[in-house]
């Protein structure tokens, strides 16, 4: 320590009932040496700076968002990052770059996520959730970290990166990719206004990834030069077409005129995605999914996941998030979360759901509905408004079945309200079917249902509002796996801050709560 212990002798400037009093006070109780000793496992030496005060230095900046910079600016400057990280008065700290070695550290071992993990037994040893079994989901767009490119820049960073990193790429390159110099770090030299220049140049570029992945020579790979070369093989089709006047096998290509479903929006960080939250809102980066307990705020668990795709969708990731709660709760969710497969899984797992249950889509406007026919399931027997009654066809791949009424439909005098088509009405019967009509059912009929609801699924946007607060909307990191690990120790902070403001202390031995009196 070099000078004077800050919050020894400057006590009474460091806010009361904050987290950084806290911390000055409790952060060898909050962190032992012990916890952090497997990630330090020579007996050579020891670590240039305590693992306690980075974690204390980490908790801090993911709380007040400031960037490895602004962190180290704030542990020389501000009294009150110097106390809760034990540093002295005239400590100047360190250089910012051991916090990423310390986050390397962490996501090497064998508890990544160790922080957040303290931070919920001090939770539990509380007992400040205990009896409460409600847990609120949700999840939220978190912007990525790069700037999104273009069809154009995407494809000469793929190959760059192709030259770059596979042995021998550089020679094939320079024989078979004519369409622009890839040594030269600027954008190709075109009229960027001109259209027809435009189109000619990706039919050039998509034929020179096409040609650079065809004739690298074959050969054992490292995990860069393999990601590089799968990288290449994804931008060079996702976006283009074939031309308009082209069959397909000509090799003439155009910018496609649609958006690829998981399309790679930056070479740069290609694990971010365009995120569609609704039909109108469409951001690019990640989802970062949450369930909280809503009485008192505190995080339970928080995943961070790419943005598209069945298996990061809310109603999968659901029961991630529930996996490690230790008695049945009392999920609530808005309809994201109301698939069939969601709740089979979820009640079976013995949870109650109060989960709002998917709206159902009108053939005609005011027109009938899947609830509006009677369909048995023992006998496979469908029944429409008008009293005519189909049997139910084979289960699809999908495992919804199919009752046609073809037919039927020709002279039915509810037709106008129930299909449009030529043929009569196809009805589709959803696996969970009888789930989702007494999901629908309950909802709309339950007043206890619908009063819970009202009262305890709202208290979730607070969650994710301090959550994106001080510009945190935004990542910071590359990659599904650091982004993870930040939004992990985010949550860490924001629990710990939460104790604190509910009295939070440790008195011989034992966390408890002291709420202050006024």
């Amino acid at each position: 320590m070099v000078g004077p212990d800050v919050w020894q002798t400057c006590r009474e400037l460091i806010p009361p009932g904050s987290v950084f009093a806290f911390l000055a006070e409790h952060r060898q109780e909050l962190f032992p040496a012990a916890m952090f000793a497997d990630m330090y496992p020579s007996s050579n030496g020891r670590p240039s700076m305590p693992p306690q005060v980075l974690a204390a230095a980490l908790v801090l900046q993911a709380l007040y968002g400031a960037s490895d910079f602004e962190a180290v600016q704030e542990l020389r400057c501000d009294l009150r990052w110097k106390a809760a990280c034990g540093l002295g008065l005239y400590d100047t700290a360190f250089d910012p770059s051991l916090l990423t070695y310390f986050r390397r550290r962490l996501a090497r071992s064998t508890d990544p996520n160790r922080i957040f993990t303290r931070v919920k037994q001090v939770v539990a040893a509380t007992g400040a959730i205990k009896g409460r079994q409600r847990r609120a989901l949700d999840s939220t767009v978190l912007d990525d970290a790069v700037a999104t490119q273009d069809t154009i820049t995407q494809l000469v960073a793929a190959i760059r990166r192709v030259i770059r990193e596979v042995p021998g790429a550089d020679q094939v390159a320079a024989v078979c990719c004519t369409a622009h110099d890839y040594a030269d770090p600027g954008k190709p030299r075109i009229a960027w206004n001109d259209e027809q220049a435009r189109e000619l140049l990706v039919d050039a570029l998509v034929t020179d990834a096409i040609a650079l992945l065809a004739h690298l020579p074959e050969q054992p790979l490292d995990d860069k030069a393999a990601g590089a070369v799968a990288l290449l093989a994804l931008v060079a089709y996702q976006d283009v077409e074939p031309a308009e006047d082209s069959d397909g096998t000509d090799g003439r290509w155009r910018i496609a005129r649609r958006t690829a479903h998981d399309r790679i929006v930056s070479t740069v960080d290609p694990q971010a995605r365009h995120v569609h939250k609704n039909r109108t809102q469409r951001q690019d980066g990640y989802k970062a999914h949450m369930a909280v307990e809503p009485e008192s705020g505190i995080y339970t668990e928080v995943a961070l996941r790419p943005g598209v795709g069945a298996t990061h969708h809310e109603a999968a990731v659901a029961e991630e998030l529930l996996a490690e709660e230790e008695e049945p709760v009392i999920v609530l969710g808005d309809a994201a979360y109301g698939t069939g497969h969601a709740r089979r899984a979820l009640q079976a797992a013995g949870h109650t759901l109060i989960i709002k249950p998917p709206p159902l889509r009108q053939t005609i406007p005011g027109g009938f509905t899947i609830d509006d026919f009677r369909i048995e399931a023992t006998t496979s027997m469908v029944t429409c408004p008008a009293g005519h009654t189909v049997v139910l066809g084979q289960p699809q791949a999908s495992g919804n079945r199919v009752a046609q009424f073809k037919k039927r439909c020709i002279d039915c005098p509810l037709r106008a309200r129930c299909t449009t088509a030529k043929s009569g009405r196809n009805l589709n019967v959803h696996p969970h079917h009888a789930l989702l009509t007494a999901a629908r059912r309950q909802a709309a009929t339950d007043p206890a249902w619908q009063a819970d609801y009202r009262r305890w699924r709202p208290p979730v946007e607070r969650g994710v509002a301090w959550l994106v607060a001080r510009g945190n909307r935004r990542l910071r990191y590359l990659g599904v796996l650091k982004n993870d690990a930040w939004l992990h120790t985010r949550a860490a902070a924001l629990n710990l801050r939460t104790l604190v403001h509910l009295g939070l202390t440790h008195t011989g031995g034992v966390w408890t709560l002291e709420p202050t009196t006024a």
